[in-house]
């Protein structure tokens, strides 16, 4: 089963450092892991709508109202926590996020969101393996102190971040494709423009 420090330990082998047996251990590797792992995650988590992270949802409006434009607000979910909103369930409804706040003119308010979901088996592989290069590349300097190092492991996050991406695109019946110039995006991105 995956867990956080295998994760961790998949990035400091990528660097080249020793394996951590805790995030909480007397090390300096252990360290650097625990205090960038939550905000490297969450960062791969936005930069796609993983398949493994979606989830749906309907929230009640808020007591309070907008001041003006909108008719209702609607606090986003913590369980899990909304990282990011991706579409409401009926395309043709307006709405802003605004700080933990969706304003809106509908209300109960339906939709679907990135979810910061902490266990690693849910998780899927490819995910994996991009989160794991991204965390090598972000914690890389504070280790070896080689920014040639840091620059390669951008590289490398950067590939499988695109392969984990049009794989996780291409499961399931895309949505249509609207308006979309062919010449100035990779089969990748249409199929990741057309997911919503």
């Amino acid at each position: 089963m995956a867990s956080d420090v295998d994760i961790c330990n998949s990035a400091l082998n990528m660097i080249g450092a020793s394996n951590i047996i805790s995030l909480t251990e007397d090390s300096r590797a252990a360290r650097v892991c625990n205090q960038r792992y939550q905000f490297v995650r969450d960062a791969v988590f936005r930069a796609h709508p993983w398949n493994c992270l979606i989830r749906r949802t309907s929230v009640a409006a808020d007591s309070d109202t907008p001041a003006f434009e909108f008719s209702y607000q609607h606090t986003l979910p913590t369980n899990p926590y909304c990282l990011r909103v991706l579409r409401p369930e009926d395309p043709d409804t307006v709405y802003k996020v605004e700080g933990r706040k969706i304003l809106s003119s509908t209300t109960p308010f339906k939709f679907i969101y990135v979810a910061r979901i902490t266990d690693p088996n849910e998780y899927d592989q490819l995910l994996t393996e991009a989160f794991a290069a991204r965390l090598a590349a972000d914690i890389s300097y504070a280790l070896v102190n080689s920014a040639a190092l840091t620059q390669s492991l951008f590289a490398m996050y950067e590939a499988k971040l695109g392969e984990a991406r049009f794989v996780d695109a291409t499961e399931g019946t895309p949505d249509n494709v609207i308006n979309v110039d062919r010449a100035s995006y990779s089969e990748s991105d249409i199929l990741i423009s057309s997911r919503f």
